[in-house]
């Protein structure tokens, strides 16, 4: 399913931005925030795309917050049945001018990701009857970020590169195969696709 949504607002370009992501988002522009996933953080196997058309200034900073559903800091999902487990996220992101169709930007090696929430720390916390977040296996590496990380004028420099991951390796489900994605752009992520649970990534796009 792809959900669609045009917002009103001031800006000299009419943008239109293509987003998928294994589970949720929230996307700021020039360090507003401009829309977040339609469905639900917590809901169980929310796959589905999003497109929205909204209205920016150049160069356009572009922020987006990607999270994996985990049910706790353990980073598991379905915690004490038998389907307990250590989910996998992966998102793809492209962005055209509205009124003309040129492609303005896609996600790919240029975008700055930085890992906020990893965890567990082991395989092991998985297999256990009563995993506790932030003991043992459980434990979780956090990283604190500025809250001006969406803003043009943060400096991104030290964040590594985005890491791209294959199709086969995410496994991308509903909304993705309902966009005609240009086939420059890639799906990226932490190095982890499995343990890095929140990713915040930048890009600014110029024209």
């Amino acid at each position: 399913m792809v959900y669609e949504t045009v917002l009103k607002g001031s800006g000299a370009v009419a943008v239109t931005a293509e987003i998928w992501v294994d589970n949720w988002f929230q996307l700021h522009v020039n360090g507003k925030p401009l829309i977040e996933d339609s469905v639900p953080y917590a809901t169980e196997r929310s796959f589905n795309a999003e497109r929205v058309t909204f209205r920016a200034d150049l160069p356009m900073t572009v922020a987006i917050e990607f999270r994996d559903f985990m049910q706790n800091d353990t980073g598991l999902e379905y915690i004490g049945s038998r389907r307990q487990q250590v989910g996998d996220g992966g998102a793809i992101a492209q962005f055209h001018n509205a009124a003309t169709g040129k492609l303005m930007g896609v996600t790919d090696a240029k975008w700055r990701c930085q890992v906020v929430h990893h965890a567990p720390v082991s395989d092991q916390c998985a297999k256990q009857r009563n995993p506790k977040a932030g003991v043992g296996a459980c434990a979780s590496r956090v990283t604190k970020i500025s809250p001006d990380w969406t803003k043009p004028g943060f400096d991104d420099r030290a964040w590594p590169a985005a890491t791209i991951h294959s199709a086969r390796s995410v496994g991308p489900k509903d909304g993705y195969d309902r966009i005609d994605w240009d086939r420059s752009a890639q799906l990226i992520w932490g190095p982890d696709l499995r343990l890095d649970n929140i990713v915040y990534c930048r890009t600014t796009i110029t024209k």
